[in-house]
């Protein structure tokens, strides 16, 4: 728990160790944190002169810890100024860097192209922990990630920062197995939704300042991706991402109470309807091909709405996809 400030998983193991322990000896200490006896008094003896520990008087070296509060905190003001240091660094690079890239005006310059799906991850990785104030996603199948649980711990991060995190869902992507409870627990955590269908690209942008473009070789492999730095070509993707921004659906959080009545698996006639509806028909082509009468069809899309707690016609096909009965 220590190794932030600069102590190594086993100095922190005996400094803890040792705290619940006061008067302890190596050989008493050593079996407790898995280390050997001699290694623990090395430790102990470095914990004497940095100030962690004291030796209490004895032939026997028995040690009892510095208070926390007192030992630790100059530990950890080195540590902040350390990392001061290097944000300062970072900041200097950084100005040098754009004044040098005035002069790069050639287009190849502006993107780059990544190859290869550990590649394409690591940068995509690098992109989300770059931003520093929006973060801005169209998530739409194939996926170049096998696993998705590095990125959701990613972006409970960047959503606990305060990063304003925008994403807009293919429909798609919500036919995913389990994909939309993921997207309505980032919903409860500060997550800004939108839900489209067949959404023009997919993209990651970070702040106003790079992008993340995969490029697929066929139907289904992504091999490849652009990455584009500020240019002309960034600030038109940023313009796509806002026209599909504008023009998608706000997607309804999940009901606050897990305890919620289920919904009773429909009947045929229902899921007929309901097919109906996800094919994007209207009301009086839904009554045309079931043979009924048009009040009687919007009554039964006004029930079949309120049983999936759907407030439009996009919600409720989302909703039915999410159960299965598509």
């Amino acid at each position: 728990m220590l190794e932030a400030i600069g102590l190594s998983p086993a100095e922190s193991r005996l400094y803890a160790t040792l705290v619940e322990n006061p008067r302890s000896s190596a050989a008493e200490l050593a079996p407790l944190c898995g280390v050997s006896t001699l290694l623990a008094a090395r430790t102990l003896a470095a914990f004497a002169r940095r100030g962690l520990a004291s030796r209490l008087p004895g032939r026997r070296a028995r040690y009892v810890a510095v208070a926390p509060d007192i030992a630790i905190r100059p530990l950890l003001t080195r540590q902040e100024e350390d990392l001061h240091r290097v944000r300062t660094a970072i900041h200097e690079l950084t100005t040098s860097f754009h004044l040098a890239s005035r002069y790069a005006t050639h287009p190849a310059e502006q993107v780059e192209v990544v190859t290869g799906t550990d590649n394409i991850i690591s940068r995509a990785y690098a992109l989300q922990d770059s931003a520093q104030t929006m973060f801005r996603n169209i998530d739409k199948p194939p996926y170049v990630m096998r696993d998705h649980g590095d990125n959701v711990e990613r972006e409970r991060r960047m959503l606990k920062s305060g990063i304003d995190y925008r994403s807009v869902y293919d429909l798609e992507s919500l036919a995913v197995p389990g994909k939309l409870r993921l997207v309505q627990d980032s919903m409860a955590r500060g997550e800004k939704v939108r839900v489209v269908a067949d959404a023009a690209a997919k993209m990651w942008i970070a702040d106003d300042a790079l992008a993340l473009i995969p490029i697929r070789n066929g139907a289904y492999a992504i091999d490849a991706a652009f990455i584009l730095h500020q240019s002309a070509l960034l600030d038109a993707l940023i313009a796509l991402f806002e026209r599909e921004w504008s023009r998608g659906f706000p997607l309804r959080a999940a009901p606050a109470s897990a305890s919620a009545p289920a919904v009773a698996e429909p009947d045929e006639p229902t899921r007929e309807l309901l097919a109906l509806l996800a094919g994007g028909l209207t009301d009086e082509a839904i009554a045309r091909a079931l043979g009924l009468g048009l009040r009687t069809v919007q009554r039964r899309i006004h029930a079949v709405m309120r049983d999936l707690n759907a407030i439009t016609r996009f919600q409720a096909g989302l909703a039915a996809r999410e159960r299965g009965w598509l």
